[in-house]
C-alpha cells in the first residue's frame, strides 16, 4: 500500500526506491506480499512485475478485489459478478502470471454488506477454473467467515488487529482453532503509527523499536499470525524484520497488556 503514491494513488516519488524495497524483501526471505490492483490503482503490481518477475517459486503474492478507485482518490465498492471478474483478470494482467496465489474479497466499512455469498460464489467459480489458488476475506466478520466456508475453503482472513486496537479478538481465536492464516492489517496502527509509553519501556530493555515491539507482540499473539507491515523505506524493512527475532517475555507480554 505505501507504495504507491499520496492517498495510495497515482505513482510513487521514486519508482526505483519502491522496486529496490521490493527487491531487497525477498532477499531478506519475505515469502508473503499483500498487494491489491487498486493500489494506484494498477501501480503497485506494475512494480511488483517489474521488480521481481518472474517470482521465485515459493514467493505468495495476496491481493484483494471488492473496491475500485475513482479521480478522487475514493474507495468506491464493486461487488458485482462483472466488476469481480474484470478485477481478477485486471490482477492476472498487471501482475503478470496466470493464476493468483490468493484473492481476498475486501468487504465491511460503512457499506457491510449483509451477506457475502454473491460475490464469494463468484470468486469461488474463478477458483475452479484454475485463475486463483486460495480464497480468502478481508475485514470481514464472523458471520461473513461462516457464510464463505459454507461456499468454499477460506485460507486466509486479513482484519484490522494490533497491540493497541483489539476488536478482533475472537477472530483471531477462531480462525487459529479452524486452521485459518490470520493477517493483521494495520499492524503499527496505520497511515499515523500509534505510539504508546508502554511500548517504549518494553523496547528500551530489548534494545529495540516501539514498533518492533508492537510486531513482535502479534507474532506471540497466535501462530496463525502473518505480519504485513507496509513501508517504502529499505531501513524499516529491515527492522521490521528483526522484530521476528524479539522474543518479549511473560512480564514483557503482561505489561503490554496493560495497552489493550
Amino acid at each position: 500500500m505505501q507504495l504507491a503514491g499520496p492517498h495510495v494513488y497515482g505513482p510513487p516519488a521514486d519508482p526505483e526506491n519502491a522496486k529496490a524495497v521490493l527487491r531487497r524483501a525477498v532477499e531478506l526471505g519475505v515469502d508473503h506480499l499483500d498487494t491489491s490492483d487498486f493500489y494506484g490503482p494498477h501501480v503497485v503490481n506494475e512494480l511488483i512485475r517489474a521488480a521481481l518477475h518472474p517470482y521465485p517459486e515459493d514467493l505468495v503474492i495476496v491481493t484483494k478485489v471488492g473496491y475500485r478507485r475513482t479521480p478522487d482518490t475514493s474507495w468506491v465498492p464493486a461487488r458485482s459478478p462483472r466488476e469481480l471478474r474484470d478485477a481478477v483478470h485486471d490482477n492476472l494482467r498487471n501482475l503478470g502470471v496466470e493464476r493468483l496465489d490468493v484473492v481476498n474479497l475486501r468487504v465491511g466499512g460503512a457499506d457491510d454488506p449483509a451477506s457475502v455469498e454473491e460475490p464469494f460464489t463468484v470468486l469461488a467459480e474463478l477458483r475452479e477454473q484454475g485463475l486463483i489458488g486460495e480464497l480468502g476475506l478481508s475485514n470481514a466478520h464472523e458471520h461473513h467467515l461462516d457464510q464463505a466456508l459454507a461456499i468454499a475453503p477460506v485460507a486466509c482472513v486479513q482484519n484490522m488487529f494490533n497491540v493497541v486496537d483489539r476488536g478482533d479478538e475472537k477472530m483471531v481465536d477462531r480462525t487459529a482453532r479452524d486452521g485459518i492464516a490470520y493477517v493483521p492489517f494495520f499492524p503499527l496502527g496505520g497511515f499515523t503509527p500509534f505510539q504508546h509509553d508502554v511500548l517504549v519501556e518494553v523496547a528500551g530493555r530489548h534494545g529495540a523499536t516501539d514498533r518492533q515491539v508492537a510486531l513482535a507482540w502479534l507474532l506471540h499473539r497466535s501462530p496463525n499470525v502473518l505480519l504485513i507491515p507496509g513501508t517504502s523505506s529499505i531501513r524499516h524493512l529491515e527492522e521490521n524484520l528483526a522484530s521476528a527475532e524479539l522474543h518479549l517475555s511473560e512480564q514483557d507480554l503482561a505489561q503490554l497488556d496493560t495497552i489493550g
